[in-house]
């Protein structure tokens, strides 16, 4: 690399560095915990995140459920709300940049591409990953009197990850790329592979609306969070490890398995009336009664690979029962 070049990856890395730490505390976000530099490197300590991406834990599972995709989407959309309430455009949302934590929540990360706007002011910059690019900027990339592009365009990125995580595949998707970024610019998208068919009409309804060609119309943020996708579920709260309550658990659930087990064992009053009424009822009569069947006419019973002992004491069927009656007219 040339003296030029290093000296812009230098400055865009101490850019991010200055916006990580803006955002650094928020729940769903990668908390930058120190940075160095030497002559010639420049470290970044961020939280261990054991888990990995997004994308190679959806390339493990291929499509995750619903509800695990609600989650993931409710941490993500929250970010964003947050970055954009701070004017942030992060310009590289994808499965690669959202990592997991042990207990399998996300956090987003890489802002290399992210920049925070003035008021009023438009970017223009081609940048971000071609299967989440937004049609605005491609649009931009091809007209000289296109206004410009803004927060939107993470919106249309967090539906292609939605989209991504139900189905296994993007919406927008061609062996020729050129084909691919048509089918971006007009929002050519269907619903018709077999992973659809058990998706409720809410996620699709969100979809169709991140999806949106206009970004004037298209939910921002607040709004998709709002969504009844989201709406119609609580959120379900973190919780954290209690070494009282755990040993509580453990205690009650000891003492209900002592308890069902005595209750099993217990051996219960057996009456006259009872052994009379329903012998085959108790468990103990039962089996004496099945052993002594089976001692005394088992010479006789046809051992077929088909047949168990159960078979002996099954009702005869009523068509054997009508052809014994007229055999014995």
């Amino acid at each position: 690399m040339s003296a030029q070049q290093l000296e812009e990856v230098k400055v865009s890395t101490l850019k991010e560095i200055q916006l990580l730490n803006m955002v650094k505390g928020h729940h769903s976000i990668i908390t930058l915990v120190d940075s160095y530099e030497s002559a010639t490197f420049i470290f970044l300590v961020f939280d261990l995140m054991r888990r990995g991406e997004l994308f190679d834990y959806l390339t493990e599972k291929v499509t995750l459920s619903e509800k695990e995709t609600r989650s993931i989407m409710r941490a993500l959309l929250e970010a964003v709300q947050y970055l954009h309430s701070l004017n942030i455009v992060h310009r590289d949302l994808k499965p690669e940049n959202i990592l997991l934590d042990d207990q399998g929540h996300i956090k987003l990360s890489d802002f290399g591409f992210s920049v925070q706007l003035q008021p009023g002011e438009r970017l223009r910059e081609l940048c971000g990953t071609p299967g989440y690019l937004a049609p605005e900027i491609l649009r931009c990339s091809m007209d000289e009197m296109h206004p410009g592009y803004g927060k939107e365009v993470d919106l249309w990125a967090c539906g292609v990850i939605l989209f991504t995580l139900l189905a296994g595949s993007p919406p927008f998707w061609h062996r020729k790329q050129m084909l691919m970024l048509r089918m971006i610019m007009e929002g050519r998208y269907q619903f018709s592979s077999p992973e659809w068919d058990d998706r409720s009409d809410t996620v699709k309804d969100l979809i169709s609306r991140l999806l949106v060609v206009d970004p004037a119309t298209r939910l921002t943020a607040e709004q998709a969070l709002a969504h009844s996708f989201f709406r119609l579920y609580q959120k379900e709260e973190l919780r954290t490890f209690s070494p009282r309550k755990s040993f509580r658990v453990l205690i009650v659930s000891v003492l209900a398995c002592i308890r069902m087990y005595s209750r099993y064992r217990r051996v219960r009053p057996l009456t006259r009336d009872v052994l009379a009424r329903d012998p085959y009822s108790i468990r103990g009569v039962r089996k004496l009664i099945d052993g002594c069947a089976f001692r005394i006419y088992g010479h006789w019973v046809k051992k077929g690979e088909q047949q168990n002992r159960a078979a002996l004491f099954q009702n005869t069927a009523k068509i054997v029962l009508l052809g014994l009656e007229d055999f014995d007219t």
